[in-house]
Formats: structure tokens, C-alpha cells, sequence
């Protein structure tokens, strides 16, 4: 009786552990995303130029958001990522996105994609998330955002810092996402108000 080649014994061994070893981590039953408590409506072209138009850079974000997990608060220092719950994309894009269709709908500026580099608005709006997850021991979802404004013609840079929170019954990522969708729709109504109308 002849034996098997090595590469067909390797094979076997190989397809007998993917059954038992699993490298990535189970995915979460639902992911979790933003939506605008008022979103924009379809409708007629909106034209404008660049004094009306508003660019929002893409926004940063502290490390610990740097990825898909809710984040989890416990204190100042202490911090974990919620268990079952998963954003579509890190927060920081996802918060742009909600960003700039509540300016255009509260304020009718017009917000191009970053990519547009034929439009160059006269106010640029920058900032950074520091916050946006749960508090652990105060039961809150919270949002933070640190935003500043440049204005063409200007040599003053106007920076302001929004936060919302929202309490949570739960840890529920279902209930979690609802508040931190909430806290994020409260900011960013907020910050277009600061904005302001052209």
C-alpha cells in the first residue's frame, strides 16, 4: 500500500482544524449607524457659490474611536469597548456624514464632499470627536465634538466646544446606538446653528 503525499497529509490536517480554530471575531447580530433626526428631502438643484457653500474637512478623532467599537467610558481613565455592538464605520466619518446634512437642511448652505477640489468654499468647519459612546457610570451616551471655524478674508479662527448627552436604560446595543444617535443629531443641529445662515 503506498502512502499519501505530504502536501495531501498537510491538507488534511489543515481542513481538520478550520473546524475547530476560528482567527476572526464572531460579527455583531447588528451593526449600528447615525441617521439625521431630520433628514434632507429630495427636491430641486441647489446652486450656489462660495460664499454660501461650506466645506467640513474630513474630522478627526481620539485614538480610542479610531475603529468600529462603541466605546465605553468608566471614569477618566478606564475605558472598554461595548460588548455586541459595532458601528457601520468609525465614528468620526459617520458623524461628518450626519454633520453636513444637518447644516444643509437647518441652514440651506451647501456642503461638498471633500474630494469636490474644484469648489473651495469661503468657511472651512474642522474639528475632532473626543467623545462618543457610553458613560458607564453615569448611564449617558455622550457626544463631544470640538469644532473651529476658518473663514476666507479672515485671520481669526473661531474654535467651540458641543457635547450632548443622552441617559440610557440599558447596555442593550440597540438602546445604546438610539441615544448616541440622539446625542449626535443634538450636537449637530447645535453646530449648525453656530454656523449660522449664509
Amino acid at each position: 500500500m503506498t502512502k499519501p503525499p505530504l502536501s495531501l497529509l498537510a491538507v488534511a490536517a489543515a481542513l481538520s482544524l478550520a473546524g475547530c480554530v476560528n482567527l476572526s471575531p464572531k460579527p455583531p447580530a447588528n451593526l449600528m449607524a447615525l441617521s439625521a433626526t431630520t433628514p434632507l428631502a429630495a427636491g430641486p438643484t441647489r446652486i450656489t457659490d462660495d460664499k454660501a457653500a461650506i466645506s467640513i474637512a474630513p474630522l478627526t478623532a481620539i485614538s480610542s474611536l479610531a475603529n468600529t467599537r462603541v466605546l465605553v467610558t468608566n471614569g477618566p481613565t478606564a475605558m472598554a469597548y461595548l460588548k455586541g455592538g459595532a458601528w457601520t464605520a468609525p465614528p468620526a466619518g459617520l458623524f461628518r456624514s450626519l454633520l453636513a446634512e444637518t447644516i444643509t437642511v437647518r441652514t440651506g448652505r451647501v456642503v461638498p464632499e471633500p474630494r469636490q477640489q474644484a469648489v473651495q468654499p469661503n468657511t472651512r468647519l474642522f474639528g475632532q470627536l473626543s467623545a462618543f459612546g457610553l458613560d458607564g457610570p453615569g448611564f449617558a451616551a455622550v457626544v463631544t465634538f470640538d469644532a473651529s471655524i476658518a473663514r476666507t478674508g479672515s485671520d481669526k479662527l473661531e474654535a467651540r466646544r458641543f457635547s450632548a448627552r443622552v441617559p440610557v436604560t440599558s447596555e442593550d446595543p440597540m438602546t445604546v446606538s438610539t441615544a448616541i444617535n440622539q446625542a449626535a443629531n443634538q450636537v449637530a443641529a447645535e453646530v449648525a446653528d453656530w454656523v449660522g445662515k449664509p
